[in-house]
């Protein structure tokens, strides 16, 4: 019989990197979008653009999901969901969240956040015509965050979905588009040996941005 390994043994020396002042990039987006494109060019990593997202509902407990980025820019980060779904009931509620990339393969990790808004529908419905034809049809089907009886319910409203659109375009739901996380504060996370790990964060303060260190 195997034997869980206790959680409080397992231990590893963080040693791939490091991260100071004067090798930052200048922006909060420029340092982002080159650990961004370390992450995907490293075989290791699956997901690169996978992003943990915190919320709070109107009760204000908190939720905490991934979801996929779609967009970094100096606008922030983008991604998409139902608009019915527990996430953007909490969004609407209180537009506020917290994001986390993990690139556990390059023992990093990238902190965010900010107000989050709406993008545009324009901005929706070319990303919607990007998707492919899988998704855009499971966007139609998903009754997201709602309780369902079991997996057969889920695959009829997707044959339906099938039949509705035949082999014509699929529309953009009125009910699904994006959200953009605008931050207000960045935080890049380096481990280090001995867990002294580098944290540099920007932070937007009277509209400008500051750069600070972090004790670990």
């Amino acid at each position: 019989m195997s034997v869980t390994p206790d959680p409080a043994e397992l231990r590893r020396s963080y040693q791939r990197g490091a991260l100071d002042e004067a090798t930052v990039a200048s922006t909060w987006t420029g340092q982002l979008l080159t650990w961004f494109d370390d992450a995907v060019a490293h075989e290791g990593s699956r997901e690169p653009n996978a992003l943990q997202l915190a919320t709070v509902d109107a009760s204000g407990r908190p939720a905490l999901r991934t979801v996929l980025a779609k967009a970094i820019d100096e606008r922030g980060v983008t991604f998409y969901t139902n608009y019915r779904s527990a996430k953007a009931h909490d969004l609407d509620a209180r537009p506020y969240a917290a994001a986390q990339f993990l690139w556990l393969n390059l023992e990093r990790q990238v902190r965010l956040t900010g107000a989050v808004t709406r993008v545009t529908p324009e901005e929706t419905a070319a990303y919607f015509r990007s998707r492919p034809r899988g998704s855009q049809l499971g966007a139609w089907a998903s009754p997201q965050s709602e309780v369902i009886s079991s997996r057969a319910v889920l695959e009829h409203m997707l044959d339906e979905v099938v039949a509705r659109f035949g082999d014509g375009e699929v529309d953009v739901p009125s009910f699904w588009g994006g959200y953009r996380i605008v931050p207000d504060s960045v935080e890049f996370w380096q481990g280090r040996e001995d867990r002294l790990h580098d944290r540099l964060r920007f932070r937007l303060a009277d509209g400008s941005w500051l750069l600070e260190r972090l004790a670990p």
